[in-house]
């Protein structure tokens, strides 16, 4: 059986039951990403494409909070920020000028009512919004075609990022998938 982080994360003692003086220290519980920090680099490489995979998984498994006709949205495993979705059309195509008008028109639509629905989940105050064509672009997985929605807030930026390379996130994903799902119109 694959170990639950959230189960895991759920089931750890409070700071106050353990001995000593806390320290100063404020504590960042992001387990989801040890995924990332296990497979390291390579994450995706020679395990098939993610984006093709995750519409066999159930919705959960999948973080995916809605499926279209030619496209469907999920949770970014690996965020930027909380709320962090992939609008992604479910034929393997890599690049935004080989999808079908089909698959834009749906592409477009759902990066729409995604805003929409991030900014009644989350209250955020702004977006980035992209797609990153080819590996020199930063495309993590360019083989296939994925717009990212990116949810900001005024307070979002601190020094974690620059110093160590770190992102603080507020939220699970499960939390996040499922707050997004739920609101998301039917």
């Amino acid at each position: 059986m694959t170990p639950d982080p959230e189960r895991e994360f759920a089931q750890l003692e409070p700071e106050s039951a353990f001995g000593g003086t806390p320290d100063a220290f404020q504590r960042l519980w992001t387990p989801h990403r040890m995924a990332y920090i296990s497979a390291g680099a390579d994450v995706n490489r020679g395990s098939g494409c993610p984006f093709c995979a995750n519409p066999q998984k159930s919705d959960e498994e999948g973080l995916i909070v809605h499926r279209g006709e030619h496209a469907f949205v999920a949770l970014n495993l690996f965020p930027y920020n909380s709320g962090h979705l992939l609008v992604c059309p479910y034929r393997h195509v890599g690049l935004y000028d080989e999808a079908t008008p089909q698959e834009v028109a749906e592409i477009a639509h759902l990066t729409q009512v995604g805003m929409r629905v991030l900014r009644a989940t989350s209250r955020c105050d702004g977006f980035n919004i992209g797609m990153n064509q080819g590996q020199v672009a930063g495309a993590g997985i360019e083989e296939h075609l994925h717009q990212h929605i990116v949810p900001r807030w005024a307070s979002d930026a601190n020094f974690f990022p620059i110093i160590a390379r770190t992102k603080a996130l507020p939220q699970l994903l499960g939390e996040v998938r499922q707050a997004v799902a739920e609101a998301w119109p039917r």
